[in-house]
């Protein structure tokens, strides 16, 4: 079963290969952090941490990274309607950010790139692309020569000449920065100060860099000349992607990314979501008002990652439903398991389910399909757990009824889907004893991926709320100090 992913580059599927045999690079465009995080971030973020967690699952060592906007006209607008700074609106938002991210299960990035962070990186880059003709200086900006990249718009198929119809209708030849190109077309890589503004020392003069320079820098910096994935939004293809790939391949000769993906947009009640139609809708609102984390997963991964969703009430209501479905199957152990007889020692899975689940996933990241076999297993342990409920036992074996359950647990992780135990807390505040098995579980599942990192701050998160845990052939123990 070979992965095969969908290439925005040659708009094609195509089995997946890495520069590096058996490591991922990964690049997400992030969040220009000049406000809360929206749906279409809460979409983009879900469908890119379960393609990350499902390499990992298939045995790839993944390096993960996604950049943080600091630095923008919305930003700088933002700060002046405060009285604040920019730093200070961004910081504000980028903890906003990871709070929401962390309500809807998103895993953290390896790392955390932020543009003003990255200043060297961006100077270096533009004073490459100098010196080799493909850009030029302009009373104290720097200009794109996007003539000069003979490939440009391989990504986004559009074609200069095609751009060009009708672009005086969109042009304002009497703006300053019109005047100071060369061509149209060319962008800015960096924008002399402005009065008011935040300016870096460069050799082009004081200034602030281009937004599109901004992530062929990080990428470079972060991750090398030529990453294996480069993600985001469909919205980001042209010009942001298109213009990355100019910059960098101008300069290093070698293709930017092998694979580029791009995630399909969000609609609300089947319009663009947007403030001036009164549907901008926030993460931290949507859950606020009570929706469930898990159920805004659900209604991601329940659509294919390339096509538009609508985010209605009626879908919302339905992917609630899905999720108590699921998580009937994914309690069942805790519920069931002492009365079974089970012992909680490594997980056993299920090969032929394990197979399903990955020849799905494997067909441009089909979560759909994947999702179709969790759900036949949530199913098949509700009607067990209605059986022991309504007859005291079942007929089926108690080994088996584990192994189900263990596969459940196991493949819905990969997809960041997990049922947090609603009971009462011990009498001191702390874990209670169905909520430290369950840990107890997901570090014998990390341990079994052989990701002793994440098995051992488990172990040590448990011991700083005085959970000591005691290995031994028979499986893990544990006692409260």
């Amino acid at each position: 079963m070979t992965l095969t992913l969908y290439n925005t580059l040659t708009r094609r599927q195509e089995p997946f290969t890495t520069v590096e045999p058996g490591k991922v690079k990964m690049y997400y465009c992030g969040v220009t952090v000049y406000d809360f995080c929206h749906l279409g971030h809460a979409r983009a973020c879900i469908v890119w941490d379960v393609v990350r967690r499902y390499l990992q699952f298939i045995g790839y060592e993944v390096r993960y990274v996604q950049n943080f906007t600091d630095i923008d006209d919305k930003i700088l607008n933002r700060s002046r309607q405060e009285h604040s700074s920019m730093e200070e609106v961004a910081d504000r938002f980028i903890k906003a950010y990871f709070e929401d991210m962390a309500r809807l299960g998103i895993k953290e990035a390896d790392e955390y790139p932020r543009a003003t962070h990255t200043m060297n990186g961006i100077q270096r880059l533009i004073h490459e692309l100098e010196h080799k003709g493909y850009a030029y200086p302009a009373d104290g900006d720097v200009y794109y020569a996007v003539r000069q990249f003979s490939e440009y718009g391989k990504l986004s198929r559009r074609k200069l000449e095609d751009l060009q119809v009708g672009a005086s209708d969109r042009v304002q030849v009497k703006d300053p920065e019109y005047q100071k190109k060369k061509d149209p077309f060319d962008f800015a890589l960096w924008k002399a100060a402005r009065p008011g503004e935040p300016a870096w020392k460069s050799p082009w003069g004081e200034g602030r860099p281009g937004w599109h320079i901004e992530c062929s820098a990080m990428v470079r910096d972060r991750l090398g000349e030529t990453i294996d994935i480069h993600a985001g939004g469909e919205d980001l293809i042209f010009p942001h992607h298109e213009n990355e790939i100019a910059q960098s391949e101008a300069v290093t000769g070698k293709p930017l990314a092998l694979y580029w993906m791009h995630n399909g947009m969000v609609k609300v009640d089947g319009e663009k979501m947007s403030k001036s139609l009164g549907n901008f809708t926030t993460i931290r609102d949507l859950l606020n008002r009570g929706v469930e984390p898990m159920a805004v997963r659900l209604l991601v991964l329940m659509a294919q990652y390339r096509t538009p969703i609508d985010f209605t009430d009626e879908a919302i209501a339905d992917k609630t439903n899905a999720w108590h479905t699921l998580k009937e199957g994914l309690l069942f152990g805790y519920e069931y398991g002492e009365k079974l007889g089970w012992q909680m020692e490594t997980a056993s899975l299920i090969p032929e389910i394990v197979e399903r689940f990955q020849a799905s996933v494997n067909d441009d990241f089909n979560f759909p399909g994947g999702l179709t076999v969790l759900f036949e297993l949530a199913k098949e342990l509700r009607r067990e757990g209605n059986i022991i409920v309504h007859q005291g036992k079942t007929a089926t074996p108690a080994e088996e009824l584990k192994k189900q359950w263990q596969t459940l647990v196991t493949l819905a992780e990969v997809l960041g889907l997990e049922a947090k135990l609603e009971l009462e807390t011990s009498p001191s505040g702390g874990l209670s004893d169905a909520e430290i098995e369950t840990k107890i579980q997901q570090r014998q599942q990390a341990r079994q991926a052989k990701n002793f990192a994440e098995g051992d701050r488990i172990r040590d998160e448990l011991l700083a709320q005085g959970i000591t845990l005691i290995d031994s052939r028979d499986g893990t123990r544990w006692h409260r100090n």
